[in-house]
């Protein structure tokens, strides 16, 4: 195989080295009971790095009971937790692939439905059909969307101890064998709603300027990286802009870059948006192709730290183009590896990287190899 592709190409943050620079974007499966893993996840997670995905990143995982979306979100806070991610990671290790983990608490966007029960506040058919309903938490008693419940508003000793939780579930995320660790700080959930101008209407050192609102998650992200092996890579997924006026900008997302490249951040892993429900007219949201690229290059190139790229990047020449034009160092795919666990193999092919099918594992290497040599020989 040759490395002249430089998406299959490896790149190593501080004690960890990917095989490639494809990355499974993490994406929430709200199918955990009691907030467990179960087979689901085993064989979810494990189709990808057979498939040759260089990080496999595990969808958000609650610091705390409270700290769920819904509840079919995974969690990991309790030594009990540990067994299964263990056999999680040794799975995905088993192909050769690393893991990573996205650590999250919900805010107030938690105690919500599924995404295919509506994906909507809890209702009293979702009540009666057995589903646990709790009081979401924020940094101000703001509701997400109208209708949403009033989240209540975190006391700065409730915040030191959600520090506390931050960082032990990193810890058990660490002993379970993750490469790999990755701050939520986006898409409206808790953290991001301190930064954000448009949920965060606190006055004390936690509210107000664009640097009380940076507290907390600055504070975390020390504290991880004190906390965490020197070897552990700390990663952080940004909204990098709110999509709607008067709020989260690019360039607060700039500073913020910079000050949690400071605290020991790794990279920079650049989506967008969350705190706006779909369908709303409000937003100068507007998808396509690579629609979020732009804000990995800017990011990258203004606060010179390594970024991840993410949004509608469709095909292996797409892929391979943002890192030739130095846009960033590493690109996620979901929805595409959704729908085709294998996205990584077939675009060696594509690409005419992997012409004896020595990406695959050699069960299906042979097989397929074999299944070629006869077509080239009708």
């Amino acid at each position: 195989m040759s490395n002249d592709y430089l998406i299959f190409s490896p790149i190593s943050f501080r004690g960890v080295t990917l095989p490639n620079r494809i990355v499974l974007s993490p994406m929430a499966m709200y199918i955990a009971e009691e907030a467990a893993l179960n087979d689901f996840h085993m064989t979810h997670y494990g189709k990808f790095a057979m498939g040759g995905v260089g990080l496999v990143t595990v969808e958000q995982t609650a610091v705390c009971r409270r700290g769920r979306i819904t509840n079919g979100c995974l969690g990991l806070w309790s030594e009990d937790h540990l067994p299964a991610f263990r056999r999680l990671t040794d799975v995905i290790h088993s192909f050769g692939s690393k893991a990573a983990i996205q650590i999250n608490h919900g805010g107030r966007k938690a105690s919500a439905q599924r995404a295919w029960q509506g994906n909507g506040p809890l209702t009293a058919d979702d009540i009666a059909r057995g589903e646990e309903l709790w009081q979401p938490e924020g940094p101000s008693d703001l509701p997400f969307a109208p209708g949403w419940p009033v989240p209540e508003a975190m006391t700065l000793d409730r915040i030191q101890l959600l520090r506390r939780e931050f960082v032990q579930t990193a810890l058990l995320a660490e002993r379970a064998g993750f490469d790999i660790i990755e701050l939520h700080l986006a898409h409206g959930y808790l953290l991001q709603s301190f930064l954000t101008p448009l949920a965060n209407k606190r006055t004390d050192a936690y509210g107000g300027s664009l640097e009380n609102r940076m507290r907390l998650p600055l504070e975390i992200a020390r504290d991880l990286r004190a906390a965490l092996s020197d070897k552990t890579p700390i990663f952080a997924r940004i909204s990098a802009t709110d999509w709607i006026d008067g709020g989260w900008t690019l360039e607060d997302s700039v500073v913020l870059a910079e000050r949690l490249k400071e605290a020991g951040v790794d990279l920079i892993d650049c989506s967008s948006g969350g705190n706006l429900l779909r369908g709303a007219t409000n937003s100068n949201l507007a998808r396509g192709p690579l629609y979020q690229v732009p804000f990995a290059e800017t990011v990258r190139r203004r606060a010179n730290v390594p970024t991840m790229a993410v949004g509608m990047i469709r095909t292996g020449a797409e892929a391979e183009q943002v890192l030739r034009d130095g846009k960033a160092d590493l690109v996620a795919i979901g929805r595409q590896l959704l729908f085709n666990p294998s996205w990584v193999q077939h675009c060696a092919q594509e690409l005419g990287e992997d012409p004896d099918f020595s990406r695959w594992p050699e069960p299906y290497g042979w097989w397929l190899s074999k299944w070629a040599k006869a077509l080239a020989a009708v």
